[in-house]
């Protein structure tokens, strides 16, 4: 299988310069290496030009954030197989067989990713992903290994491989062919949550997404948009809106958007009392753009298709502030 390592740069070669390394180290005998550049202002080019020749550069026009990005830069990427790894990722020794032998194995597998454990703290997994995606009826994401900001500390009680709702955009390996089918990122989306979208296209066209613990890699995480910065506040809030116009069953995704957003309502107070003020008001922004982008979304779905049940808990909001179980096993 024919497998391609694509690493999207913006302005980030303190990154490439520290995690590169290790790509290039595990991943020259089993793959061809792309890095796809965003317009960076910085030396980047410069950098990989003079220091990784053997890298293939794909430089865009612009900075077209993560899903516009890739779907450019991909167009010039010849695989069977795109593994789309962000920028600080430490990968270990032969972490790509496992997860290539997988899709030779299953031809309905569309996307999947290994274990993501936390560079800063290499015993504990990663926010962006851990041991697999999930989310629940009202689009709330959690992962294996970390729901909302519980992070699980990786004892080998996720040391197996299974289907999951979503795989990580941190580390996403994703079979051309399928990747194509679905129609590549959604460039509304920007950056953040474009993953779940996809996987979620995957879902209801009856492919799978799989997590396979045999492989893994340290992401570093938030070098793009830390998890306090209020961008990413606004753009994690209205692409779940997005996610779940675009792909939830007609017969409740009016309903589910209407609670869905009174929740985000609930959030936004509790922002606001705990004097987060520019977190409150990124989640207007989010509901205002929204509606703004209503009548171009809707029209993103396929209505002639009977999507299936995609939710594995109502809610996780419940189960995790209510009920207080914080971790994966305690909620199945």
């Amino acid at each position: 299988m024919k497998t391609a390592v694509v690493i999207l740069n913006w302005n980030g070669q303190k990154l490439l310069e520290q995690f590169l390394p290790s790509v290039v180290l595990h991943s020259k005998k089993d793959a061809k290496l792309y890095v796809i550049d965003n317009a960076s202002t910085d030396t980047s080019v410069q950098f990989l030009k003079e220091y990784y020749p053997e890298i293939k550069l794909i430089q865009n026009s612009s900075n077209f954030g993560y899903a516009k990005g890739y779907n450019e830069g991909l167009k010039k990427v010849e695989a069977d197989l795109f593994v789309l790894l962000n920028s600080d990722v430490k990968v270990t020794e032969n972490w790509l067989n496992p997860l290539k032998d997988e899709f030779l194995k299953n031809q309905n597998l569309a996307a999947a990713q290994p274990k993501i454990l936390d560079f800063k703290n290499k015993s504990h997994f990663e926010y962006a992903g851990a041991a697999g995606g999930f989310i629940d009826k009202y689009a709330y994401p959690y992962c294996r290994g970390r729901i909302f900001n519980t992070i699980e500390k990786d004892n080998g009680q996720y040391n197996d491989s299974r289907t999951i709702f979503w795989a990580s955009g941190a580390c996403l390996f994703v079979r051309k062919e399928y990747f194509h089918k679905a129609g590549g990122f959604d460039e509304d989306y920007f950056a953040h949550q474009e993953e779940i979208d996809l996987c979620w296209r995957f879902f209801n066209l009856g492919l799978e997404s799989k997590y396979i613990s045999t492989s893994k890699v340290y992401h570093l995480g938030g070098a793009t948009l830390k998890n306090t910065n209020p961008k990413k506040t606004f753009l994690n809030f209205r692409n779940s809106l997005f996610n779940l116009l675009k792909n939830a069953p007609q017969k409740s995704v009016f309903q589910v958007i209407l609670i869905r957003m009174i929740l985000d309502c609930i959030a936004g107070i509790h922002f606001l009392i705990s004097f987060k003020f520019l977190h409150f008001t990124a989640i207007l922004k989010a509901h205002f753009s929204f509606y703004i982008h209503f009548k171009k979304i809707i029209k993103k779905r396929n209505n002639t298709t009977n999507y299936p049940i995609y939710y594995q808990s109502k809610s996780i909001i419940f189960l995790y502030f209510v009920k207080q179980l914080k971790s994966f096993d305690s909620i199945k």
